[in-house]
């Protein structure tokens, strides 16, 4: 990864934080909410941002439907990101199975 990639990176980043704060004030709470717990659990695809995207993609077609967010996400905002990432896997499934994987001979 080059500096350019970095910088890059960032402007992209910077423009999908100024999607977020265009958003309704409860929207915007859901979603940190949201990404707090993505960034906890960490599914491997968060990495290339589409995930992410793709949420505010959402929420800014159920603010201009004039939706509430609970109406789209339901009450539960973990269980809306496990059902989103329910078939990625995560961080913690990787280190799940280095811990249940037989030691090595190096490691008896």
């Amino acid at each position: 990864m080059g500096i350019q990639d970095i910088i890059e990176g960032k402007k992209q980043w910077r423009a999908h934080l100024a999607r977020v704060k265009a958003l309704p004030p409860d929207y915007q709470i859901v979603y940190k909410e949201i990404q707090r717990y993505l960034f906890k659990v960490g599914p491997l695809d968060l990495v290339d941002g589409s995930l992410l995207t793709g949420i505010v993609d959402f929420f800014e077609e159920g603010a201009a439907a004039g939706k509430g967010v609970l109406e789209l996400i339901g009450t539960d905002v973990a269980a809306f990101c496990d059902d989103l990432v329910k078939d990625s896997p995560t961080y913690a499934d990787i280190y799940q199975k280095s811990i249940k994987r037989e030691p090595g001979p190096a490691e008896k």
